[in-house]
């Protein structure tokens, strides 16, 4: 069950975090994702968590929602991190949805909390902090990001620690990152979309997010490619639904196999890709690096 708001004021001992899962997604989109897949972007979001940090209590809430309760920054303190997931949501559209997604992450900036966020969920704080978002000019990326390479602020970054020089990741999307915010480190891209990761300093607040997917299996981009199989045909990146379902197929043997070398030979992808601790990288230098010294902190 959706959680819509509910600030705890303490924690059990035996609880090693409690985070907070914002969805991007509206009613309408969850009701949709769940259909194909069973479960919301933020019901996959905290499962993966769930599953790296064993005890970890997680809240959800949908900002995007008419009937949300705003969070303050108060609020938002209690928590020892903030996940947004990804959606269909379009950050430059003036929508109601969209404005109320913008100003809870401005309130996520302010009130210091880590964040993180995947796909929609790094458009949306570099919206919220100044920067620019556009539909991408010439095609979409679906299925896997490919040869993603570090900058030059991003080889001794963090939350890149561990990644090979170059790598590939889960993805699926139509939108990117035009411009940065002020405050914007540009850690990662590839050939096709130029802000594959990115650090943003905003309003005291510190944001880690990537474009592609570190919380998702190889079952659930075949989910979504299935779903986008006629906008994957019209963007030329195969000649019918066909070819889609062909690629969709070999992610869901390896999502069941992921040491499977004919598969891996097939996809063009590691095993770094197909494991799933290789593939939640980012997650778990994020939580070491910024939410657990926090954490002890306090």
């Amino acid at each position: 069950m959706l959680v819509r708001w509910h600030a705890h004021s303490s924690e059990s001992p035996m609880t090693l975090y409690h985070f907070l899962v914002a969805e991007s997604e509206t009613p309408d989109e969850r009701a949709a994702r769940r259909a194909h897949t069973g479960r919301s972007s933020g019901e996959s979001y905290g499962a993966t968590l769930q599953q790296m940090y064993a005890g970890a209590r997680i809240t959800r809430i949908a900002p995007a929602d008419a009937d949300a309760e705003a969070p303050t920054p108060h609020q938002l303190a209690r928590y020892d991190a903030v996940f947004v997931t990804g959606s269909p949501l379009h950050v430059y559209d003036d929508t109601a949805e969209v404005r109320r997604q913008l100003a809870f992450m401005r309130a996520v900036f302010a009130s210091g909390t880590p964040a993180f966020g995947s796909c929609a969920g790094l458009q949306l704080a570099v919206a919220a902090a100044g920067g620019r978002v556009r539909r991408m000019p010439e095609r979409i990326e679906a299925g896997v990001a490919r040869r993603i390479v570090r900058t030059d602020a991003g080889r001794d970054h963090p939350l890149l620690a561990g990644r090979p020089p170059a790598w590939d990741a889960p993805a699926i999307h139509g939108d990117e990152v035009e411009t940065l915010p002020p405050g914007g480190v540009l850690l990662a891209g590839n050939a096709v979309t130029r802000v594959q990761a990115a650090e943003i300093r905003h309003d005291g607040g510190i944001f880690w997010g990537v474009q592609y997917h570190p919380e998702l299996a190889p079952g659930e981009i075949a989910v979504a490619l299935r779903r986008q199989a006629e906008d994957l045909v019209a963007a030329g990146l195969a000649d019918d639904e066909a070819g889609v379902e062909r690629q969709a197929a070999l992610l869901d043997r390896l999502h069941d196999a992921p040491d499977d070398r004919a598969v891996l030979w097939a996809l063009g992808l590691d095993r770094q890709f197909a494991r799933a601790d290789g593939r939640r990288t980012e997650l778990a230098n994020f939580v070491a690096t910024l939410v657990e010294p926090r954490r002890r902190a306090a």
